[in-house]
């Protein structure tokens, strides 16, 4: 009853700051909106730079309008030591650059890491800041030097705002079976991968499901990525009302999945797994994931899409999803989600509950996750059917009836 009575709050908070857009004019109107996050939909840093360099002898491919599969041709084209020179300068660009070679852009991002990590060790030191700035560069510096640590795999980094990052397990060249993390609210580098309770972090969520999908296909090649390539909301305030996240998270994550068609060969396309406000994003950029099914009856080229622990995912139906993907739906009892009110006004709210019995979406069980973030615990059937369904195993699947 306490978090239905936030959630209600939340949405009259929302509908309060529409009141003050409309009938106090722009002062009020910057106020209202201030706590609001600000997403990033620009290329990163140094595209400027990038897109004028003429060094080359060629014209470098435009970040923000080069589709992954041109990216993968340009990048083809060029020798190792042109490979090695844009690495060095550009390392954003390049770390960035779906359609870009795999094992570039971990190289690209290892060297703006410690570009940023050092940036942040000396602000920490410099007296002439607060102590406040001083240490928010602390741990800045912290978060960003964890991901510099062996053997891990950092797909994307952009060190803007709160910092957005995308990290890999497993082989993702040669991997059969590919499963991307999309992340709910709070999602962010500072909380990117947390010692203490780990499951509420991408990386913890994305280690338990590799973990779990070696354990049910020891034999089978599979990668997880955790995908934090979009600004999140923060907390409950109204970005998690609004789909205004989300409408531009989901052009990133089509992105994404376009450069993985071009530098990955899994033998079907990859499992979305969407959680909490992820599953809004999802929702968005679902009417645009392909079909690539050779005819209506085969379900391979369709892509796997598990929402959980979701507010909505802005339609009322998987009719209106397209019919590129087969969406599949879980919460347990405790997650306080469930007391969010499932409706849409004007742009307020995400749909219908993707649980409900007129839904459409196959639903399967969470027994023993405990919580809104309890569904990658070991033991629950939810962790059990993410991998399950990952891995194409539909049978060892465990359902159960939609919610009324």
């Amino acid at each position: 009853m306490r978090n239905r009575r936030r959630w209600k709050r939340v949405l009259v908070g929302a509908f309060a700051g529409c009141a003050v857009l409309a009938d106090a004019g722009a002062s009020a109107a910057a106020a209202a909106v201030s706590s609001e996050q600000l997403a990033i939909s620009t290329p990163p840093a140094g595209s400027a730079a990038w897109v004028q360099d003429h060094s080359y002898g060629r014209v470098l491919p435009d970040p923000a309008t080069t589709s992954p599969a041109a990216a993968a041709e340009f990048f083809a084209s060029l020798a190792p030591t042109e490979l090695d020179r844009l690495i060095q300068e550009y390392p954003l660009v390049v770390g960035n650059y779906d359609g870009a070679p795999l094992d570039l852009r971990y190289r690209a991002n290892r060297i703006a890491l410690a570009v940023e990590r050092d940036k942040a060790k000396a602000r920490a030191e410099d007296r002439e800041l607060d102590s406040d700035t001083r240490a928010l560069a602390v741990s800045r510096a912290n978060d960003v030097d964890h991901l510099l640590a062996p053997g891990r795999q950092i797909l994307a980094f952009d060190p803007r705002g709160r910092g957005l990052v995308t990290e890999v397990w497993g082989d993702l060249a040669d991997a059969e079976r590919i499963s991307v993390l999309v992340p709910g609210s709070d999602a962010d580098l500072g909380h990117f991968d947390q010692t203490a309770e780990p499951l509420r972090s991408p990386a913890g969520m994305a280690r338990a499901l590799y973990a779990e999908e070696q354990r049910q296909a020891p034999g089978t090649r599979t990668a997880v990525i955790s995908w934090t390539g979009y600004v999140t909301p923060s907390g409950l305030g109204p970005d998690a009302a609004t789909s205004r996240l989300a409408d531009v998270a989901a052009p990133r994550l089509e992105r994404l999945l376009a450069g993985l068609k071009e530098t990955t060969r899994p033998d079907v396309p990859p499992s979305l797994l969407c959680h909490s406000y992820g599953s809004v994003v999802c929702g968005t950029a679902a009417p645009k994931i392909p079909r690539a099914a050779a005819s209506p009856s085969d379900t391979s080229g369709i892509t796997d899409m598990m929402v959980f622990g979701s507010p909505g995912m802005g339609v009322q139906s998987t009719a209106e999803l397209g019919d590129g993907v087969h969406v599949w739906a879980a919460r347990n009892p405790s997650d306080w989600i469930g007391n969010v009110p499932f409706l849409e006004v004007g742009k307020l709210g995400h749909g219908a509950d993707p649980t409900g019995g007129g839904f459409g979406a196959e639903q399967i069980s969470s027994a023993r996750a405990v919580g809104h973030n309890g569904y990658f615990t070991d033991g629950t059937d939810s962790l059990h059917n993410f991998a399950a369904i990952s891995l194409g195993h539909y049978r060892d699947v465990v359902r159960t009836e939609p919610n009324s």
